[in-house]
């Protein structure tokens, strides 16, 4: 039976230390949060991010905007974030509304205040095998759950199954950057399973049950970072945790794997670009 990968016990290791540190600044870390629209799941994630910023002692603003907001009022609050000394991090809370360029707001956002590492800038850093000022967040998260747990990662076959921005491409190139052999599946790879049975460690980020354990190596690690709701309500993850769970030697659950490590990765970076800012 697999070991599994405790997401939310490090999460709470990670941030008794950040507290600790936090204590010792006379100026705090401020993370703003820009908010638009009324999306429940969005609004769930902010009111989560703020709360865990709060009790390590991080500053944490939320402005939020309706959906009709224009994009231009979007990018000149960004603008005055940028320009704010006491301002150390800034995020735009995706998914935004249609009528709105993820990607201009994204670039609007001053790298050395980008807390997830999506602005072209740490983009182009990352994939150039050069250090960012910070890591996005999920990835980050995995990999300190796989360090933790003494996974060696130089030299194995990593299969990353979703190519997003926010998950799929950024952790494949990090494990590259350790030392992996890495494969990238996505919706038209064939064969999937052929793929799946050569990994000795698999990151699935599709939001799909997709993963069934007689896909697997046996001993191999899996890391499941999909999270969605069945018909009945059920949070489930992409990989079959019953059937994987006996084949794999390391497995995160949904929820409480990967999901706890995103959210102290997001704390990691905030306290990161503030130290970056002295």
């Amino acid at each position: 039976m697999a070991t599994i990968l405790d997401g939310k016990k490090l999460r709470d290791k990670i941030l008794d230390e950040l507290a600790k540190k936090i204590s010792s600044f006379s100026v705090k870390p401020k993370l703003v949060v820009i908010l638009v629209g009324e999306d429940s799941a969005s609004k769930i994630y902010v009111a989560n991010k703020q709360k865990c910023a709060q009790k390590i002692g991080i500053i944490s603003e939320v402005i939020n905007y309706p959906s009709d907001v224009k994009e231009q009022v979007l990018i000149d609050k960004i603008n005055e974030l940028n320009s704010d000394k006491f301002v150390h991090a800034i995020l735009v809370q995706l998914p935004l509304p249609e009528h709105i360029s993820k990607t201009n707001i994204i670039n609007a956002i001053a790298p050395q205040k980008d807390v997830d590492g999506f602005t072209p800038y740490n983009f182009g850093k990352l994939f150039s095998g050069e250090k960012p000022y910070v890591y996005p967040c999920t990835p980050k998260g995995v990999l300190k759950l796989l360090d933790e747990y003494g996974i060696e990662l130089e030299g194995k076959h990593a299969v990353v199954i979703g190519r997003s921005n926010i998950v799929g491409r950024p952790m494949a190139q990090m494990l590259m950057n350790r030392n992996a052999t890495v494969t990238v599946c996505h919706s038209y790879t064939k064969n999937l399973e052929q793929i799946t049975k050569t990994a000795d460690i698999i990151v699935s980020a599709v939001g799909k049950n997709i993963i069934k354990g007689e896909m697997l190596k046996s001993g191999c690690v899996v890391v499941d970072v999909g999270i969605f709701k069945d018909a009945s309500g059920k949070l489930l993850g992409d990989v079959d945790f019953e059937t994987s769970s006996k084949i794999a030697s390391y497995i995160s659950p949904v929820p409480g794997g990967v999901g706890p490590m995103t959210i102290a990765s997001l704390m990691l970076n905030t306290v990161e670009l503030f130290e970056n800012s002295l």
